[in-house]
């Protein structure tokens, strides 16, 4: 079995098993599962999800996850104990259970962004209210709103979306987060990386180092080490247009405020404050037809409205490629 610490550092490890706790509602749909300790495994048996008894849970979860399970009459739902196994993390999800195993994947950080499939995980997932009390079917808000003012209680709802914030399922070490509702489960933080309070980070997105996030990556993102994402600054998803390109940012870049990307940047790079660069952006070139390397700053000319790359100073941030 592999651990958050060393999944990096060994050969890739496709296969997937973790114990949790999910919350099932009286049809059977699959509202969340958390699983506190997923592991990457070699031969993790048979893909699918199975229910445990009371001996297996306390063996594989402990003692105090018995006192968890079973019905919560005010949110109309009953909590199981399960386990469930990815034969293959390059393979399609199969349910809800083993989508929400990747999401932790990702967000325990045993694997980056775009290391596994999600394809189809729309598809699998419930569209749930995320409440004070807990998940709740969104068709059934009133009623468990009505039952927890029966007992004194007030359920608020955060969101009513398909993916839970990240931070109610997994907090990864050596982070910072100033507004928890804005990091969705799936989102691969690397320690060191702070996301400030009006920062955002989707699902099978996130950063590979040290990094300030004060501007929105997307789901499919993945900024490199060192590279800070201005306030207010958006970088294209894939869940944008069509939906197949991945977009990169590398070591050592800077997306300044209010910019937009729609493209990929090598190492090095700055796009400046209120400038977006999509693949259809037109530039001019002047006198750098002929300019090869790194040093190249992208800038925005008032004057004329073109966009244009511009040599930078030596050791200073500037490629985009």
């Amino acid at each position: 079995m592999l651990t958050m610490t060393d999944a990096a550092t060994t050969t890739r490890t496709t296969g997937a098993v973790a114990a949790g706790l999910a919350t099932l509602t009286e049809d059977g749909t699959v509202l969340d599962t958390w699983f506190p300790a997923p592991e990457l495994a070699d031969a993790p048996g048979p893909a699918g999800t199975e229910r445990l008894d009371a001996e297996r849970t306390a063996q594989l979860l402990g003692e105090t996850a018995l006192k968890a399970l079973g019905p919560d009459p005010r949110r109309g739902v009953e909590v199981v104990a399960v386990r469930t196994v990815i034969a293959s993390i390059d393979d399609k999800p199969l349910d809800a259970h083993d989508v929400y195993l990747r999401l932790h994947l990702l967000s325990h950080r045993l694997v980056k962004p775009h290391g596994l499939s999600l394809d189809g995980q729309f598809g699998l997932l419930a569209n749930i209210a995320w409440t004070s009390l807990g998940p709740v079917a969104a068709d059934q808000v009133e009623r468990a709103r009505l039952a927890a003012r029966a007992e004194g209680l007030h359920l608020s709802v955060t969101s009513v979306d398909k993916f839970p914030r990240m931070t109610d399922y997994v907090v990864p070490a050596g982070v910072r987060i100033g507004d928890a509702d804005r990091v969705r489960l799936g989102a691969h933080l690397a320690a060191g990386t702070t996301v400030m309070h009006e920062g955002f980070v989707n699902f099978n997105a996130g950063t590979l180092g040290t990094s300030m996030v004060e501007g929105r990556i997307s789901a499919g993102v993945v900024v490199g080490d060192g590279s800070d994402i201005g306030g207010g600054a958006s970088i294209m998803g894939t869940l944008s247009g069509g939906g197949k390109q991945t977009i990169t940012i590398g070591e050592r870049c800077l997306l300044g405020a209010e910019a937009g990307l729609g493209i990929s940047l090598g190492d090095d790079c700055v796009v400046e404050a209120g400038l977006y660069v999509t693949a259809g952006t037109r530039v001019t070139l002047p006198g750098l037809q002929d300019r090869q390397g790194p040093e190249l700053s992208w800038r925005h000319e008032p004057a004329s409205s073109a966009v244009t790359p511009r040599p930078a100073r030596r050791g200073s941030a500037a490629h985009v490629s």
